[in-house]
């Protein structure tokens, strides 16, 4: 087995691996339940997106496909921080609905 075939067969090992890992992260984001398994969900799915272009720069010997990955890694992490934070406020905007709630609950 030369190192062209090896390389060729790890890439197409690699490239299926990582199309299963999206299929995966789809399914965890549709189904969800919660907001948090959304955003883990779409990073994941970042993630293997980054991943698929750097295999595929390999595969196809074309450099360019890298830096769309650095810049899709910058974007994502920018998208998983703006939802996180939209994420917390939710949540306390829920406990401080909850607390009224339970003020009136009890005054009453």
């Amino acid at each position: 087995m030369t190192s062209a075939v090896f390389l060729s067969m790890a890439i197409q090992a690699s490239l299926m691996l990582i199309l299963l890992g999206l299929a995966v992260a789809l399914i965890r984001l549709v189904k969800g339940p919660s907001l948090a398994d959304r955003v883990v969900a779409l990073d994941m799915m970042t993630v293997t997106i980054i991943s698929f272009c750097g295999v595929y720069a390999v595969f196809m010997d074309e450099p360019s496909f890298l830096d769309v990955a650095i810049v899709l890694a910058l974007v994502g992490f920018l998208a998983t921080v703006a939802l996180a934070r939209y994420a917390e406020k939710r949540l306390q905007q829920e406990d401080a609905e909850r607390a009224d709630r339970e003020k009136e609950h009890s005054d009453g």
